[in-house]
């Protein structure tokens, strides 16, 4: 069964895209630690980050690492934060958190987005790559 990942992947569950490679994919937390928190994953479904080859691995690094870099331009924040925690999900997934203070990374504090928003700030994000 494919994860809810690669339904978002397919089309098949509704996301805020920032972004997509042929084998990466960027999209916004809908359950987010600090506004703009972005999930960046690859497209193929693998279940451990250090399981996927290394062409793949640094795919979805370097694809990270202009997402964050897109992101800190569209948020105001001090820094952007990245997480690999991977529990949630069975597929491989870097968090991208914009950071303020270290509450900003506590998985148990969450914020409000309206839909607008994601909206605005996918389209914000994606302006800057």
């Amino acid at each position: 069964m494919n994860s809810i990942f690669t339904q978002i992947i397919n089309g098949q569950i509704p996301c805020y895209k920032v972004a997509e490679t042929s084998n990466c994919f960027a999209f916004l937390d809908i359950n987010p630690n600090a506004f703009g928190h972005t999930l960046c994953i690859p497209k193929k479904e693998v279940d451990l980050i250090f399981d996927l080859d290394d062409k793949d691995y640094l795919d979805l690094m370097n694809f990270s690492k202009k997402i964050a870099k897109a992101l800190k331009k569209a948020v105001s924040c001090n820094r952007i934060g990245l997480s690999v925690i991977g529990l949630e999900v069975p597929h491989a997934h870097v968090h991208l958190i914009p950071l303020n203070s270290m509450d900003d990374v506590n998985f148990k504090k969450k914020v409000k987005v309206s839909d607008k928003e994601f909206q605005d700030l996918a389209k914000s994000i994606n302006s800057f790559l």
